[in-house]
């Protein structure tokens, strides 16, 4: 996690990026979510470690599965929750994003989850307040949350990731989960691959300067039979000006996880595993029969989330001085 001097004075500590993290780091997390992780087993969901602390989720960004999960997270922590949305707060009155964040702020809070559509935007907020930052996802830059915990489900699955094989198929140029997730996964020695049509390559993928080592494709079919696990990235319709991509089914024929593609990776691979981050396109980017079989990890990663965001916040502030 980065380190850095705040204004007030303080050290403060932050998870903007999942270059932030090294191994240690990440296993650290690793390992802590899966102590976390028997709480939601408990009748009794709670631990003291965060009493007195309050955690403010700044959602600019509409979210189901990482605001509720980073909300739960912290209640069962015992930190005091405050969910804040765009709709809600005044920047829908046209008030800046600065001074919305300085205002939260200012009332003594502890560490701020910040998603916003602006790439760049969570680090931004850290250099303005006196507070813990997360980066809940930031534009098409980064999620290293979301990255955390499709590691942890991975590896509940697989065991080590290192030297495992990790195929990461569609929107790359929207997408923030996948780089996020390449760079986790090259941290924790995974051999990773990235397919997309043309269209969907980021300019300059090939450069990506925070990781090393990793694969490019435009064939899913040729690489399906060598990997140990296959993460279905959305097609983020909401984000595409232009044409991306002819139309849906074209789309779905080259690139979406279809029934026959699901039983080729089990053929070559019975423990091959299948991962999604959500929200699903059932039928384009993944098929119903992909998305519900015995291979797929889409639920198994939004229970991680809980357990990896209780551990997330935990590393940032227990123990901390105020």
């Amino acid at each position: 996690m980065s380190t850095v001097a705040t204004a007030g004075g303080r050290t403060r500590r932050h998870l903007l990026s999942s270059a932030d993290l090294d191994r240690a780091q990440v296993r650290a997390i690793l390992d802590t979510a899966g102590e976390m992780q028997g709480i939601q087993q408990r009748e009794v969901k709670k631990l003291p470690v965060l009493r007195g602390r309050t955690v403010v989720n700044l959602f600019f960004e509409d979210s189901t599965r990482t605001r509720s999960s980073f909300e739960i997270a912290g209640k069962w922590l015992s930190a005091d929750v405050v969910n804040i949305s765009g709709n809600g707060s005044s920047t829908s009155k046209g008030e800046s994003l600065r001074d919305t964040v300085l205002t939260v702020a200012a009332m003594g809070v502890d560490a701020l989850v910040v998603r916003h559509s602006a790439s760049g935007a969570a680090h931004q907020v850290s250099q303005w307040v006196d507070a813990h930052v997360v980066n809940a996802g930031d534009g098409t830059h980064e999620h290293p949350t979301q990255a955390l915990l499709d590691a942890y489900s991975m590896e509940r699955r697989l065991g080590s990731l290192e030297g495992r094989h990790v195929v990461i198929v569609g929107d790359l140029t929207h997408s923030r989960v996948a780089r996020s997730n390449l760079i986790t996964l090259r941290t924790l020695g995974a051999r990773v691959t990235l397919v997309a049509p043309p269209t969907l390559m980021p300019s300059g993928i090939a450069t990506w300067s925070q990781v090393d080592g990793f694969e490019l494709s435009h064939d899913l079919d040729a690489v399906l039979p060598t990997a140990d696990a296959v993460m279905m990235l959305r097609v983020q319709r909401e984000r595409m000006s232009g044409g991306f991509f002819p139309t849906a089914r074209e789309y779905t024929v080259g690139f979406g996880l279809t029934r026959p593609r699901l039983q080729a990776l089990v053929t070559a691979n019975p423990d091959a595993v299948i991962c999604h981050p959500g929200p699903m396109n059932r039928g384009l980017e993944i098929a119903a029969d992909a998305a519900d079989a015995a291979q797929s990890l889409v639920l198994d990663q939004v229970s991680a989330g809980v357990a990896v965001r209780m551990s997330v916040l935990y590393h940032l502030l227990a123990g901390e001085e105020s």
